[in-house]
């Protein structure tokens, strides 16, 4: 049972984070301060007011342009922002204000950031994919998809982490072979050893089949429109995160979930 306040609570601060988000998904691939300097066009360098820094809002005030140089802002900026606000209320909805609501809500905020820089930059930093191991295992315990005590949790997350670095890593080598060019980086495998750290290796097989139809499907939509070539090489860590997320909060599909006006 969640109040309508609450969710409206956690869409704003959702949209807040994605703001945050934008900056993370900017400066760490670029080795950049995350606090210092404050936020800037980067087309023109005009420090970005408070007013102008709004989540959602003053994108579309400004319609989607720098109030100094009039070039466009990037669309990434408000669709980063809109998605963290929605997978915000989702996770609040989805398990209640719980402790595990916040472990999965730092994961999908890292599986947000890093989908970003890999769509724009085809990479995926360490600090996010090793970064989710640690996190996965460090809250073993409070993980509902495991059994057991808290050791017999923290085994069942090893195991998830392994299958996930080896089997990815498995098929990456694999797939390498087969095509005589790099199938999967290794940013994508790492990745998998996060994900297989927060939903076991179970979650690890059907992540990989959900990333799979969905990259294929992009990739034949890229192939229509753009030609073969435009589906030479596509970023796999955004399908990833996506089959991690229905499989972090998949349940709430068939579960009845009331909402209290």
């Amino acid at each position: 049972m969640t109040s309508a306040l609450i969710l409206a609570t956690a869409g704003v601060f959702g949209l807040i984070c994605g703001s945050f988000l934008n900056v993370c998904v900017y400066r760490i691939p670029r080795n950049k301060s995350l606090v210092w300097p404050p936020s800037a066009c980067p087309q023109c360098g005009a420090r970005i007011k408070w007013y102008d820094n709004i989540p959602l809002i003053s994108y579309l005030v400004l319609l989607g342009k720098c109030r100094h140089c009039k070039k466009p802002i990037s669309w990434q900026y408000p669709v980063v922002e809109l998605l963290t606000g929605l997978l915000t209320v989702l996770c609040v909805w989805r398990f209640g204000l719980s402790a595990w609501m916040g472990v999965v809500l730092v994961a999908v905020y890292a599986l947000i950031a890093l989908s970003a820089i890999d769509l724009e930059l085809m990479i995926i930093p360490d600090r996010f994919s090793l970064g989710l191991i640690v996190w996965g295992l460090l809250f073993a315990w409070l993980n509902p998809n495991f059994s057991g005590v808290w050791w017999q949790k923290e085994l069942y997350a090893l195991l998830g982490a392994a299958a996930g670095l080896f089997g990815v890593l498995a098929i990456a080598l694999v797939g390498t072979w087969i095509f005589k060019k790099e199938a999967m980086g290794g940013g994508d495998v790492k990745l998998m050893g996060g994900v297989g750290a927060l939903i076991g290796w179970q979650g690890v097989i059907t992540t990989i089949v959900f990333a799979s139809f969905f990259g294929l499907v992009y990739a034949l939509f890229l192939m229509v429109f753009k030609g073969k070539k435009g589906a030479d090489a596509i970023p796999f860590g955004p399908f990833l995160s996506l089959g991690a997320l229905i499989n972090l909060m998949y349940l709430i599909l068939p579960s009845m979930l009331v909402i209290e006006i």
